[in-house]
């Protein structure tokens, strides 16, 4: 075409498309349009809505900012290759100076709509002129609040395009989701919630874009702001195809405080969706923040069918909670009498597992143990002592308290994780985790 032998020279020099596709070059260069003005000539005016963006080619233009008092400040001059009206569009703000000509210039110009319109198509490159916008060297962003302003459009476009690219995918449409991604949106961006394409994917039951998401990277094992992974959103929905296929991959279920997941789905009598947490490895003795497992709440409310598939996955009728009841003291105290029994023939089922344990000896066996060390994880200028191993109790006040004794600490002391945040609960506690106990006044 006429216009890319022309034109094409001046645009790809231009600074603010450093860095920027082919194609998307050469869909500005096919929309431009070539105007001449005189020398004292105002193109833009300071304060005005601007409705064109445009280019150098030949003389000079400067830019003029205009104080409270009327008073001129020449901000820049303006030559070939520089480009004016692109705050004000892409920021959709006000023009900031005044743009007059100082000698006879021949611009470039593409209107606001057409340039929006291929900014929509083109995500990477959208991103890379307001990147050069903020960071070019030869540009007039001086002011805070143009910065602030630029930085402000990038954040709100990085979402934009996160919620396009999840909307693709929760409505099953792969070739939109391929365009998108072709045109510079990243998958891996996640939206207000913290969900990746891949939760939506997975809870929909979309197994090609499920596979599609995998393939280009998506953490598989993403947890979104309430916790939730791909695969638990799949396994919330019935959408068995998809799990598997994402366990082949290498998901695995990890729930943010799953004792009290499970007792909700037993209290909801979820029996399906029960099975399948438990048959992708979820802990049936996990505890709630009484100590309460899934197996307490089945016993307690008399949920049979509940208690049965819990059994059968491993749940312990041995587990005490924070007041001393079993799953077996619940069921008698519910009245159950086929759930009494289901509970009693397991217990003499685990015991003979176990002929030479005690039920005392099971419980404490259930019991979590760590590892308690006397100084702070991050201190290097210490000598590193032994820790103390010590059965986790009820209460991180317990722990502090035996911890202390033992290392012959005062008991103003915390405890730490090996990344030094302070544990406040015991149930954030796992099983053989490495502790560290400081001073508070540390």
């Amino acid at each position: 075409m006429i216009s890319q032998t022309l034109y094409l020279p001046y645009i790809e020099k231009v600074y603010l498309f450093k860095g920027c596709s082919s194609e998307f070059i050469n869909q500005i260069v096919i929309r431009l349009h070539e105007e001449f003005f005189l020398p004292g000539e105002v193109v833009l005016e300071q304060g005005n809505v601007v409705d064109q963006l445009y280019f150098v080619c030949h003389g000079v233009l400067e830019e003029v900012g205009v104080g409270e008092d009327g008073m001129e400040d020449t901000v820049s001059c303006l030559e070939p290759n520089r480009s004016f009206g692109e705050i004000s569009i892409l920021c959709n703000i006000p023009q900031p100076y005044t743009v007059r000509v100082c000698e006879l210039c021949r611009v470039l110009r593409i209107d606001k709509q057409s340039f929006t319109n291929i900014l929509e198509i083109y995500f990477y490159d959208g991103r890379k002129i307001l990147t050069n916008l903020l960071e070019g060297k030869d540009s007039n962003i001086r002011v805070k609040q143009l910065e602030s302003d630029i930085t402000f459009h990038i954040a709100k476009h990085e979402a934009e395009l996160a919620l396009k690219v999840n909307s693709a995918a929760y409505h099953g449409d792969l070739y939109q989701l391929k365009g998108f991604i072709r045109a510079g949106a990243d998958p891996k961006k996640t939206d207000y919630d913290g969900r990746s394409p891949l939760h939506l994917a997975a809870s929909r039951g979309y197994e090609d874009i499920t596979i599609f998401l995998i393939q280009g990277g998506v953490d598989i094992n993403i947890k979104d702001k309430v916790g939730n992974t791909p695969l638990l959103e799949a396994l919330k929905n019935g959408h068995d195809r998809v799990a598997s296929l994402l366990v082949n991959e290498g998901a695995s279920l990890s729930i943010d405080d799953a004792g009290c997941f499970l007792c909700k789905a037993v209290v909801r009598g979820d029996t399906d969706f029960l099975k399948r947490v438990l048959s992708n490895g979820i802990d049936p003795n996990s505890k709630d923040y009484d100590h309460r497992t899934p197996l307490h709440v089945a016993a307690s409310e008399g949920l049979y069918l509940m208690a049965k598939l819990l059994l059968e996955a491993g749940a312990s009728v041995f587990t005490r909670d924070r007041s001393g009841s079993t799953p077996l003291d619940e069921g008698r105290r519910c009245g159950n009498k086929n759930l009494i029994k289901l509970l009693e023939d397991a217990k003499s089922s685990q015991l003979s597992e176990f002929p030479h344990r005690s039920e005392g000896m099971l419980d404490k066996k259930l019991l979590r143990k760590c590892t308690v060390y006397p100084f702070h994880p991050w201190d290097t200028s210490v000598h590193r002592r032994h820790g103390i191993m010590l059965w986790i109790p009820h209460t991180i006040e317990e722990l502090i308290k035996s911890a202390a004794e033992r290392l012959g600490f005062p008991s103003d002391c915390c405890i730490l994780s090996e990344d030094a945040g302070e544990i406040i609960d015991v149930d954030m506690i796992s099983d053989s985790q490495k502790l560290y106990l400081v001073s508070e006044a540390h």
